[in-house]
């Protein structure tokens, strides 16, 4: 196939539903990771929380994020993708808003009453359940707006958006808490203007996607009996739980790598503008990374891209600084590229007609589950080896062991297992 003949395809193969989710999908990136990358120090310096309570906290947030997709995407299937995206990013403006505004007079009362911790997970819930409501659309509009062969590209170009976002959400946060002097506070108020944008953009071109072939849901009595379906495919169930243990080293970068640079390594570290880099390098190796796996096997891929980013925490055990850090951040950019549009793409392709909501629901928990554990198991490993035994450094080899135990469980299942019913295009 020529250029000519592959770029003519590319623009009569996607709807423009796939283009108008995408985009708002940057946005929505944004403001959860522009909230993402300074929250950890939020907690701990400004409401001196503990790194145990810090950890926790953030780890109930990730939890919501990425479990409620579950409910979200059945939801989508029944009452249409653009309903629910019109709902996701307005209760997502308030949650930010809310967020932003913990030290406004007016919000003085409610948080006496409720103490700073009960305040937080309420207001933190908010917001999460915006993204638990857009990832599967926006997910399930790639898979219902791009005709087959163009599916695998598909899911490139979303991860490339939600890595776009992913990039500028983190200096949205330097720029305002430190370029700006607004205060980290303000993040999340320009976080819930983002989103509060996308609201509009929703409303004025979103339509939803034409290719629905396969019956809706009917009611939600349905959706929920359809969940313990997908529930009892023991193949797809045990793949997810495997999976959820790369989340619980990744998610260590948002949750307790900021904690451990300012606490011990440099107190003045702009960790909002060093996350950046893993976004940026996702970008960069991209289309490079999977063009180069784009014939090898789903599994082995996925285990291959787990093992990378485990390992790459050694490099903060080896030598505890903020140029390390930054290293770091780019090999796990290139564990995560490895796996993660190979990761999507299985979980699509099990998915039956018109029920894409709904399985691609099923991508997220892992995420969240990881997201728990990630926040529980690096706050006490932050507690223990920094705070009793003196040797902060060494709470990552914990987390180099978790990737590793990951990435064998995965090939294990790859072997003992049958084979994916679609192969990757």
């Amino acid at each position: 196939m020529s250029a000519g003949d592959r770029w003519r395809e590319i623009r009569s193969g996607f709807e423009s539903s796939f283009w108008v989710a995408n985009f708002t999908e940057i946005f929505e990136r944004i403001a959860y990771y522009g909230t993402l990358a300074v929250l950890a120090i939020y907690l701990n310096e400004q409401l001196h929380f503990s790194p145990e309570l810090t950890g926790s906290v953030i780890g109930t947030f990730g939890l919501v994020v990425y479990f409620l997709p579950v409910v979200g995407g059945a939801l989508a299937d029944r009452f249409g993708f653009r309903n629910a995206l019109l709902f996701a990013f307005f209760v997502m403006t308030i949650g930010y808003f809310l967020l932003g505004s913990l030290s406004a007079p007016w919000m003085q009362t409610v948080r006496h009453s409720l103490g700073d911790k009960w305040l937080v997970l309420a207001v933190l819930v908010i917001p999460a359940l915006g993204p638990a409501t857009v990832k599967p659309c926006v997910s399930a509009t790639v898979a219902r707006g791009s005709t087959d062969n163009l599916r695998s590209l598909g899911y490139s170009i979303y991860y490339t958006m939600v890595n776009v976002g992913g990039t500028l959400g983190p200096l949205m946060a330097l720029l305002v808490r430190k370029r700006l002097r607004l205060g980290m506070e303000n993040v999340f108020r320009a976080a819930a203007l983002s989103v509060f944008l996308m609201f509009w953009v929703i409303l004025f071109f979103y339509r939803e996607p034409g290719k629905q072939s396969g019956e809706k849901v009917s009611t939600i009595g349905t959706a929920i009996k359809n969940m313990v379906v997908v529930l009892g495919n023991f193949r797809f169930v045990v793949f997810l739980l495997i999976s959820s243990g790369f989340y619980i080293a990744y998610w260590q970068i948002y949750i307790m790598a900021p904690l451990f640079l300012r606490g011990y390594v440099d107190p003045n570290a702009n960790v909002d503008g060093l996350l950046a880099i893993e976004g940026l390098a996702v970008i960069c190796l991209q289309i490079l990374i999977t063009y180069l796996t784009r014939k090898l096997p789903a599994v082995p891929t996925i285990s291959l891209g787990f093992l990378i980013t485990g390992c790459a925490f050694a490099l903060l055990a080896l030598d505890p600084s903020a140029t390390s850090f930054g290293v770091m951040l780019v090999v796990i950019a290139l564990g995560e590229v490895i796996q993660a549009s190979r990761y999507y793409e299985y979980c699509s392709r099990l998915a039956p007609e018109g029920q894409e909501g709904l399985y691609m629901g099923y991508a997220f928990p892992p995420i969240g589950l990881g997201f728990l554990v990630a926040g529980w198991m690096g706050g006490r490993l932050l507690h223990e080896f920094g705070e009793v035994l003196e040797r902060p450094r060494e709470m990552w080899w914990p987390i180099v062991a978790v990737g590793v135990a990951t990435s064998a469980l995965m090939l294990l299942y790859g072997r003992l297992v049958k084979p994916e019913r679609k192969t990757a295009s």
